[in-house]
């Protein structure tokens, strides 16, 4: 079994991956949602200066995200481009530009968005009860 994937693998992969970032934008629409709530129960100052964190942060997520997805189009852009050329069967996969960066990107993206998540909920556990 070839060690180099297929460029069909490697655009199922980006477009999983485009999938998943769509769902984490959803994902900040809905704590963001939560937020606006939080701030018409608990209007506190200690409460909204967390508030306006969590705001930044998502602003700030938000940005990498779209920054992220882009550079994933491109790939997945080149890929076609790639697969257009009818390279036989079994030919190496051509390396593809950029695509060790935007993955290593990503899975750096998934971590920090995780760790963010957990953060978020813990705060709005201890403000929402």
């Amino acid at each position: 079994m070839p060690n180099t994937p297929s460029l069909m693998s490697l655009h199922l992969s980006y477009r999983l991956w485009i999938a998943e970032m769509n769902f984490d934008i959803t994902v900040l629409r809905i704590f963001d949602d939560s937020l606006q709530e939080l701030l018409i129960i608990r209007n506190e100052p200690p409460v909204k200066e967390e508030i306006e964190h969590f705001e930044q942060l998502f602003t700030d997520i938000r940005k990498e995200i779209d920054s992220i997805k882009h550079e994933m189009h491109l790939v997945k852009m080149k890929l076609a481009a790639v697969s257009k050329e009818n390279n036989p069967v079994g030919e190496k996969t051509p390396e593809i530009e950029n695509h060790a960066a935007v993955k290593k990107t990503y899975f750096e993206f998934r971590k920090k968005f995780d760790a963010i998540k957990k953060d978020y909920k813990q705060f709005e556990n201890k403000w929402m009860q």
